[in-house]
């Protein structure tokens, strides 16, 4: 029986395929590509349709994002409270909040529609480093939505929980309580501001609130909408819970065939012990699916560096404030790397601060020396202070790394300021140093904290402009070519995922981005309003929510 080919025509490819990088046409079979050029080189697999829909678009990789979290879906369940506008999964635009008392009266309005009293008050996206003042939301801030009412309002990061007087209340949290991140005044009681995970644990569970990690199916067709509006084909759920009614929703959205999204949850290491961990982590692959790819594992050292949780080397914050919170001992964190990597898991590490980046890297290099291994892939993320001496040993090691340039645009000026300083801002998630060095990178928007959105985040990596319109480090600029080459090839290496997607050329998944025009063809200051028609997977076209009929 004749295969059914259908041959897809576009104002031009870029495959980032080196042997063929740009072409006209791409030939589709079974959900693969079966090959890409001319309309006369294809013709010669055999009858076939044309498909003309994309004549005046530019077809690149399906875009891979290998920093993200399917919350993404789930955080528009709650009330949005961040600094800039940002639109949902149905392409809505939530104005952004630009003070904190107008954060408190946006919680106002919608403490007003709660008619149970039992309902906890969510908001998230909140960050007060943008405020001029320097105020910290505390209880007494909160005191003005209610006093009664069980309030958490997550930071952007992710990092931070502020929440009110009742929510201390039930979790016990007071003067006496001894555990890192309970932020106190200078006389020693709570603020309501806790910091890191085993501080904000404590709220979460005195609340009639799933975590936003708690992800489920309707959560994840969700994330899968976002994601079909910018292009993205292929996305993380980079700290996943895996426990067998989070891994039955996985399986349930994947093995739909309307399902557009290729999706790699990794395993949230904090939530499993040592001892079983690993061997859980590695056994889920029998679960894999075309859409479905576990296998990875999520450690998490440190915090958040706009909000001071990161952890730095010395000379520590521009402003003085104190080093900041290891989610586990360093000891413990190093143990998990070794029992990780000795299962032959790959991981992907969180290292926002150097100090963080130098402990994984460190631990990694204890891990390959009991257990040589090679092609491992272990990949620092966000990896954002990392300096030249870390990218040198990152690239002896095989390690790669995954950096945040979206922060430059949201958190440059803050980090020049506050956080970092003039000379170490400048450094801050540095892929010109990363490619000069030969590390294998890619970059990221670890959306929710930031928007899900590969031409922004690309734009970012090339122009490296902060929101005041400044350009921080441009030494680390780098070219379009291999800005968009880090959110599709580089992306699916860092993911074990390059033979699969990531380029356009045989045997991968059909897998594209299409876009209006060609990203490569617009001035670079432009690149990420580049619009997205949407994305084709398998074969099959997805148009973003504005393309809809």
């Amino acid at each position: 029986m004749a295969r059914a080919i259908t041959i897809f025509s576009a104002r031009k490819i870029l495959t980032m395929n080196a042997y063929q990088p740009v072409a006209t046409h791409v030939a589709v079979s079974e959900g693969r590509i079966l090959g890409v050029g001319s309309l006369d080189d294809l013709a010669r697999w055999g009858d076939y349709t044309l498909d003309t829909r994309f004549a005046d678009k530019t077809l690149l990789p399906g875009f891979v994002e290998a920093h993200c979290h399917a919350m993404n879906g789930s955080v528009w369940e709650n009330t949005y409270v961040g600094y800039f506008d940002r639109t949902d999964p149905d392409g809505r635009v939530w104005p952004g909040i630009k003070s904190l008392d107008g954060v408190l009266e946006r919680l106002q309005e919608i403490e007003r529609t709660l008619d149970d009293f039992e309902q906890t008050l969510v908001a998230w996206g909140f960050d007060p480093i943008y405020f001029d003042d320097g105020v910290r939301m505390t209880t007494s801030h909160l005191d003005k939505v209610s006093l009664d009412r069980r309030i958490l309002v997550q930071h952007s990061n992710g990092h931070l929980l502020n929440v009110s007087r009742k929510v201390l209340e039930l979790a016990g949290i007071d003067a006496s309580t001894d555990v890192e991140g309970v932020m106190k005044d200078a006389a020693g009681y709570p603020t309501g501001e806790l910091g890191e995970m085993a501080a904000q644990y404590m709220a979460y569970r005195v609340t009639d609130v799933r975590r936003f990690d708690g992800i489920n199916a309707n959560d994840l067709w969700a994330f899968a909408r976002t994601a079909t509006n910018v292009g993205v084909t292929t996305a993380t759920d980079l700290h996943a819970r895996v426990e067998d009614n989070n891994v039955n929703d996985y399986l349930a959205v994947t093995r739909d065939a309307d399902y557009p999204l290729r999706l790699v949850p990794a395993a949230a290491g904090l939530t499993l012990s040592i001892e079983e961990g690993p061997g859980h982590v590695a056994s889920l692959k029998r679960h894999n699916n075309d859409k479905l790819f576990f296998g990875l594992c999520k450690i998490m050292t440190d915090g958040s560096i706009q909000g001071f949780t990161g952890r730095l080397k010395w000379p520590g914050y521009f402003n003085g404030k104190p080093n900041g919170i290891w989610n586990l001992p360093p000891q413990t964190l190093t143990d998990m790397v070794e029992a990780y990597h000795s299962a032959g898991v790959q991981m992907h590490m969180h290292t926002n601060g150097d100090e963080a980046s130098e402990l994984m890297i460190n631990a990694i290099e204890n891990a390959l020396l009991k257990a040589p291994r090679s092609d491992h892939r272990h990949t620092l993320t966000h990896c954002q202070m990392a300096d030249e001496s870390q990218f040198q040993r990152m690239a002896q090691l095989g390690i790669c790394s995954n950096l945040f340039t979206n922060h430059i645009y949201y958190w440059g000026d803050q980090h020049l300021a506050l956080t970092m300083g003039p000379d170490r801002a400048k450094r801050m998630n540095a892929c010109g140093t990363a490619k000069r060095l030969g590390v294998p990178f890619t970059i990221h928007s670890d959306a929710p904290v930031t928007p899900l959105s590969p031409l922004f985040t690309a734009w970012c990596a090339v122009n490296r402009l902060t929101a005041s319109g400044r350009v921080l480090g441009a030494n680390e600029c780098i070219d379009v070519e291999d800005a968009l080459r880090a959110v599709t090839l580089g992306a699916a290496f860092t993911l074990h995922l390059d033979h699969l997607v990531g380029s356009i050329e045989p045997g991968k998944y059909a897998d594209f981005a299409v876009l209006d025009e060609d990203p490569t063809g617009v001035p670079v200051e432009v690149l990420k309003d580049v619009a997205v028609w949407g994305t084709v997977m398998g074969g099959v076209a997805y148009p973003g929510a504005h393309n809809k009929s």
